[in-house]
């Protein structure tokens, strides 16, 4: 995916621009989704972009906004989080097996109104690269069943490496 394709896709999610925030992008890969969303962030923002392999390619396309990479397993490690504004997870979520437990660790880094943006593929199959997937009625329950609210779905768009597709939600708590 591209940039601009990235950027398009997250176009409809709402993230609150009008005051510095904390974020963290989980399973940033990349960091395309990271770059993504430091453009769209006020001044004085912070992102922890956190991934197994320390994020390289990240961009900082607002340099009011601090980008810092973290090397660590979101799944397994305790992050040293807290006050999150908001949550980004784009395809990585499917790589989590208990993602009850996953949401209830989370929940404690997180401030009330805070939004996970969620992007995965919509689709019930596991392969090796979507070993867990979650299609957008099962993330509703999923969500819904852990205290959040406000689910919404805020893109579609064809998969390139499926026959299926992708979308990306909102969730607020």
């Amino acid at each position: 995916m591209t940039f601009r394709e990235a950027e398009q896709f997250l176009s409809a999610t709402p993230i609150d621009h009008s005051q510095p925030a904390q974020w963290a992008d989980l399973g940033c890969g990349n960091g395309l989704f990271t770059t993504v969303l430091s453009a769209r962030l006020h001044s004085g923002s912070c992102i922890y972009a956190i991934d197994k392999r320390l994020p390289s390619g990240i961009q900082i396309l607002n340099k009011e906004v601090t980008i810092t990479p973290v090397q660590a397993d979101f799944v397994e490690d305790d992050l040293i989080l807290h006050g999150l504004s908001g949550v980004l997870m784009a395809n990585s979520l499917h790589y989590v097996k208990n993602k009850t437990a996953l949401l209830q660790k989370l929940k404690t880094y997180l401030l009330p109104g805070a939004v996970f943006i969620i992007i995965e593929y919509d689709t019930t199959r596991a392969n090796q690269w979507v070993p867990y997937p979650l299609p957008f009625v099962e993330l509703q329950g999923l969500f819904a069943a852990n205290g959040f609210r406000h689910i919404q779905k805020t893109g579609e768009r064809k998969s390139l490496y499926q026959s299926g597709r992708m979308y990306a939600c909102s969730v607020e708590r």
